[in-house]
């Protein structure tokens, strides 16, 4: 029993911990719900002196299903791997979310590229004009990638 409080403190010293409303905001939940999953054990948490839970980003990571780069950078570059190599970066112009169907104007260098996708993955990428995005064509679709 004496190791565990020991892995713990290793733990603590490798990986950054995030409270429980910035691991909410960044895994896009309400604050109640992260605390329920806390109680419940669904995600870990390390409790400090004052009795407050602190969650590892590694937690966060997990739900978001991120887990293979350890850095922001590397985990970038996960997201980013794909299969189709057309992939043209440029400046979100437009988002214009209608029923099911969202509109997303992109303007690299000076031509526009206009992607039809559900309004349910605009709104998860959080896209919004003036964000970098890539297109990714793919035969007669264009796909929307948030970088």
């Amino acid at each position: 029993m004496a190791r565990k409080p020991q892995l713990q403190r290793r733990e603590a010293a490798n990986e950054e911990f995030l409270k429980p409303r910035e691991a909410a905001l960044e895994l896009r939940v309400s604050f109640p719900t992260i605390k329920q999953w806390i109680y419940k054990r669904k995600i870990r948490s390390i409790r400090t002196a004052g009795g407050h839970h602190r969650i590892p980003q590694g937690e966060v990571d997990r739900l978001l299903f991120r887990t293979r780069g350890k850095t922001a950078p590397e985990r970038t570059l996960t997201m980013r791997r794909l299969s189709g190599r057309n992939q043209l970066v440029g400046r979100i112009e437009s988002v214009r979310i209608s029923g099911l169907m969202a509109e997303v104007v992109i303007s690299i260098g000076e031509q526009q590229i206009t992607s039809i996708i559900t309004a349910r993955s605009a709104r998860e990428m959080s896209l919004k004009a003036g964000q970098t995005a890539a297109a990714l064509i793919k035969s007669t679709e264009v796909m929307i990638l948030r970088v």
